[in-house]
């Protein structure tokens, strides 16, 4: 298609043919445009709306639709699922995202079980240790 064709202007069709604007453009430009199948259909709602409707649009987004909210026709915000591989515990969530975002750092070591556990004094010792620390009242 050449430029005459994106600017609205038919290349000559013969005499008698329409002069009407866009007659041409509607004739064949719109023939090539891609059908509905290929659009995504998208919810939008107004800022209003979601405040009145918050729980059922989280059903929607948590079945994995897409809503797009909107402030005086103008997109603002977009309301999704959570992306693959997020954690559905908040803190984990948290955490992965701290661990990304490098202001938490992953520890240099791995033990494979709990920290080894401080000596714990025996019964007699404790009792000893308390004395001592009376004796100064």
């Amino acid at each position: 298609m050449g430029r005459a064709a994106l600017h609205g202007h038919a290349p000559s069709d013969g005499p008698g043919s329409p002069a009407l604007p866009g007659s041409w453009i509607s004739r064949n430009i719109v023939a090539e445009v891609a059908t509905y199948s290929y659009l995504i259909a998208m919810r939008t709602v107004g800022v209003k709306s979601l405040k009145d409707r918050l729980s059922e649009y989280l059903r929607l987004v948590a079945a994995g639709e897409t809503v797009l909210v909107t402030q005086r026709d103008r997109v603002v915000a977009e309301l999704r699922p959570p992306a693959p591989g997020r954690s559905e515990v908040v803190e984990d969530a948290v955490l992965a995202e701290a661990l990304r975002s490098g202001w938490l750092r992953a520890p240099l070591l791995s033990h494979e079980g709990p920290p080894p556990r401080l000596p714990v004094m025996s019964s007699n010792e404790l009792d000893m240790a308390l004395e001592e620390s009376r004796e100064d009242r």
